[in-house]
């Protein structure tokens, strides 16, 4: 396996195909490199460079006891970058992999970074506090903390019905993808997964957004029941340089099970 070992020992896996642009892509919680498969091969027919990583205690990297937090997260795609030598890159992030995408080209990305996709972000905070009346209550979250924690399998059985919208009238259940989710889940960390819910419902990104002058492509669905819908013009309005697409009717899990219209309006967008 191809893996490189970040600076507090955690080996952090990828997956790097062809030659040509580098376009990177992070995913969501608490999948891995796998659940960008439509992506890899549509992008890398193209004649792009793609590469995906699994997040630290997420499919095939290490399960380290420390770091699962947005900061080291996005530290850990700096050293890979720097790795690979990546410059020009694209970077396209789905839900928590959309929050590092943002994390990293702010803290990271310049020079190295030209544009970002972000999908079904977490961006610009998920969470109802003070500052974000109309965010997600933190009870929500302590809910799929005790199912991640502490009934795993079974809960994450159960996730992918809404993850991909299937709970709604005329929807089927698409057996395949739902097990492949189950797989990517259980390869991971139980106490990364854990923690990594704090990571993607806190975790505040309104100054890395307002900080980035580099195009940024803003897609969510309109029917998004894991990361609400409202988070996507909140998050455009605080880039320099964002276009947003909303999809009517599309849920969270659209890179999967929308491939075909998500790929062709990334390709246009990284084309222009």
């Amino acid at each position: 396996m191809s893996t490189i070992t970040v600076k507090d020992g955690t080996e952090i896996y990828y997956k790097d195909w062809g030659t040509g642009q580098p376009i990177v892509f992070h995913h969501g919680w608490p999948l891995s490199a796998d659940d960008w498969d439509a992506q890899m091969m549509f992008f890398l027919k193209q004649g792009y460079r793609v590469i995906a990583h699994d997040r630290r205690g997420h499919g095939r990297s290490g399960q380290s006891s420390e770091g699962n937090n947005m900061e080291t997260y996005a530290a850990d795609v700096a050293e890979l970058t720097a790795a690979l030598d990546l410059k020009d890159a694209i970077h396209i992030g789905h839900s928590t992999g959309g929050g590092e995408v943002i994390r990293y080209a702010a803290k990271y990305g310049k020079g190295r970074v030209s544009k970002a996709i972000i999908i079904s972000a977490v961006t610009p905070i998920m969470i109802k506090n003070e500052a974000n009346p109309d965010g997600v209550p933190l009870s929500v979250f302590d809910e799929i903390r005790e199912g991640t924690g502490f009934n795993r399998a079974q809960y994450f059985y159960d996730f992918p019905i809404a993850f991909y919208g299937w709970n709604r009238e005329g929807k089927t259940i698409q057996e395949g993808i739902k097990h492949n989710w189950w797989r990517q889940g259980m390869m991971g960390s139980v106490l990364a997964h854990y923690e990594g819910i704090k990571a993607f419902s806190e975790s505040d990104f309104t100054e890395d957004l307002k900080s980035l002058d580099i195009p940024v492509l803003v897609l969510h669905g309109e029917d998004d029941q894991i990361v609400p819908y409202n988070q996507a013009p909140k998050a455009a309005a605080l880039l320099k340089n964002g276009k947003l697409i909303s999809y009517p009717g599309f849920p969270h899990g659209m890179p999967t099970t929308e491939a075909e219209t998500i790929n062709k309006d990334i390709l246009e967008f990284i084309k222009k």
